[in-house]
């Protein structure tokens, strides 16, 4: 049978109210009581029926993480900014992964809320009317992390990504070449639509037009990339500067690149976009943009709990400083 706090009570000779003062760590209880009650609830082997007790606060203290793809190093690290400050303020965490599908996405959504969770984080490549709408009606606070809302009605944490690739690609163009290629990814989302901004604007820049020739379409994967690099070599004439929307690609397209015999940085620059641990992993080591993806998590979280707590939020849409590091996949 399953111990009940009646049974805890009626063991302790206390009121369920004190076992309950006790459970939830109310310091209005005497601390000889307090002792009498946990020993009772060790020997019995007690445990809060967490459902119960959220009924009763009308508080599940569960948080729901919707992530595209949970086996990304670039979203694991922030799903572990998100637990690691959902632990800090004593939040559970319900995660799921979407695969990038709409439909998924959506019916993910609603099965949060069905949940009664307290808040919801969510981090999605496209976010569209249909989202919007389903998370602004949403009965809890919702907090979005590495995704834009353009309408800016759904806080979010993120970082300048149009800012952060025209320094990518002004990094190229100052080493020397006029008008480097971009990898980009193939979903239109409105970091993708950032991330080619301010390529295009730093390519303009340098007294240049934009040659469609040089702007390879990929879908993020590590093998996507080496096809791009193949698809690159294969440009008569080609720069010898290579933008790559994200980390993994950009092994990719190193690896390809080293595979057709061509000589990374000597022959051909490359910066990837993330910071992710890949980066430091691959030969040459990859300069890229350092997106702090653990601090976006964390942060996102922690503006969650100020909604849920109903806490004073001054900004709602958060941007994070980011950098360029240089390593040895440029000159």
């Amino acid at each position: 049978m399953n111990v009940t706090i009646y049974d805890v009570a009626r063991e302790a000779n206390v009121s369920m109210a004190t076992v309950s003062r006790v459970v939830n760590g109310n310091p209005n209880v005497k601390p000889a009581t307090r002792k009498k009650v946990l020993n009772t609830i060790e020997r019995l082997g007690y445990r809060p029926n967490a459902v119960a007790r959220g009924l009763a606060s009308k508080k599940t203290t569960t948080v729901g993480v919707i992530i595209p793809d949970i086996s990304s190093i670039f979203f694991s690290e922030l799903a572990r900014g998100i637990d690691d400050i959902a632990t800090m303020y004593k939040y559970n965490i319900i995660l799921s992964n979407s695969d990038q599908n709409k439909d998924k996405e959506l019916r993910l959504i609603n099965t949060m809320f069905e949940k009664q969770v307290d808040g919801l984080v969510y981090m999605g490549a496209t976010i569209t009317e249909d989202h919007v709408q389903q998370l602004k009606t949403s009965p809890v606070p919702v907090a979005l992390a590495a995704t834009i809302d353009s309408s800016e009605t759904i806080p979010s944490v993120n970082i300048d990504y149009e800012q952060a690739a025209y320094e990518a690609t002004s990094l190229l163009i100052e080493n020397g070449t006029k008008h480097p290629i971009y990898v980009s990814g193939e979903e239109d989302s409105a970091v993708n639509e950032k991330k080619y901004a301010g390529y295009v604007k730093a390519v303009k820049e340098s007294n240049k037009e934009v040659n469609e020739e040089y702007i390879i379409t990929a879908d993020f994967s590590y093998e996507s990339g080496m096809k791009a690099a193949n698809q690159i070599i294969n440009i008569k004439d080609y720069p010898k500067a290579i933008f790559v929307a994200t980390d993994e690609m950009a092994l990719g397209v190193i690896h390809g690149l080293q595979d057709n015999g061509v000589s990374v940085p000597e022959d051909v620059e490359v910066v990837g976009f993330d910071n992710t641990r890949l980066a430091t992993m691959v030969r040459p080591t990859l300069s890229t943009v350092v997106q702090p993806m653990y601090d976006i998590g964390a942060v996102a979280m922690r503006l969650l709990t100020k909604f849920m707590n109903k806490e004073n939020v001054e900004e709602q849409n958060v941007v994070l400083p980011h950098q360029i590091v240089k390593r040895n996949s440029t000159k």
